[in-house]
């Protein structure tokens, strides 16, 4: 059996896998935030909760909300702040008590799309992650790519292109700078840009709820929504022109984005032709927990 942890900044989900990819069981429970101790704490009941309700043992592979650095395996580059310059690795290998593969939750995604998802059968799968936070990652020929800074695909840490005088210098961003796309695109992003300008603290989905029942300013919002998405994703387009974007996290949810953003992103890129499928995740705005179950075969 397969464990897939996807540990995210709201949830942390499991699923237990064959190798084939038929899921066994899927479990939920809310993110301990800022409580670095009782995280470990939770994914590790998680993956206990998971073998003894499928009543086997699994191979472990754990998403996190960043990555490792290569040579000190400390956590970095985390919108889940209180995981950095932490031993994440070492932490959950002694909760858990055996051998695990920890990776990137956005890389967990795009190699679980590239593997048996919306993006089979491309060579090179851009995986955007719009949630909590706003990250990538990069598979090619099926597996994550990694780099040797372990840094692939962070198009939420680069400045959003071509700002007019309203978003220069941007919201100040948890990695030390302002203006990071991340701080613009991610669903807290779009829900801060909301509070900005009525004062009301409203979740995403009930911001969107207004939009398509014609309210003008939160119209007004999705649509610039949109074209963050599109400038930010341009960049991506002229350095890397993947094959496809496979598109994850909570905002991925939402329908319109799909019909709006090729155009939009089409007006900005280099090239005057731009043809690249702009799709959901197969397997859900969670698809990164099969990703980090197929950790272990990708191994092999």
């Amino acid at each position: 059996m397969l464990i897939g942890i996807d540990w995210g900044g709201t949830k942390i989900e499991g699923v237990a896998m064959r190798p084939d990819g038929v899921e066994l069981l899927r479990l939920r429970r809310d993110t301990p935030r800022e409580d670095y101790a009782a995280c470990i704490t939770a994914v590790a009941q998680v993956i206990a909760d998971l073998e003894a309700q499928t009543g086997q043992r699994g191979q472990v592979g754990i998403g996190i909300p960043g990555s490792l650095a290569p040579k000190t395996r400390l956590a970095k580059g985390a919108s889940a702040t209180w995981i950095l310059g932490k031993p994440v690795e070492a932490d959950l290998r002694a909760a858990i008590g055996r051998a695990i593969i920890v990776e990137n939750d956005a890389d967990c995604l795009a190699a679980s799309e590239a593997h048996d998802g919306a993006g089979a059968g491309y060579n090179v799968v851009f995986a955007v992650i719009l949630g909590t936070g706003a990250g990538g990652g990069v598979a090619t020929g099926g597996k994550a790519h990694h780099g040797p800074n372990n840094t692939p695909g962070e198009w939420g840490h680069s400045p959003l292109p071509w700002p007019d005088v309203t978003e220069i210098p941007g919201q100040p961003c948890y990695c030390g700078r302002h203006g990071c796309m991340e701080t613009w695109v991610s669903g807290t992003g779009f829900q801060n840009e909301f509070f900005r300008h009525t004062g009301q603290s409203l979740r995403a989905a009930e911001i969107i709820g207004l939009m398509r029942a014609g309210d003008r300013l939160a119209g007004m919002l999705w649509q610039r929504y949109v074209d963050r998405v599109a400038r930010g994703l341009s960049m991506v387009v002229n350095i890397l022109d993947p094959d496809i974007f496979v598109m994850g996290g909570g905002m991925s949810n939402v329908e319109e984005l799909y019909t709006e953003l090729p155009a939009a992103l089409a007006g900005y890129t280099f090239s005057p032709v731009f043809d690249t499928p702009i799709v959901k995740a197969r397997h859900g705005d969670a698809s990164g927990v099969r990703g980090a179950a197929w950790l272990w075969k990708d191994q092999s």
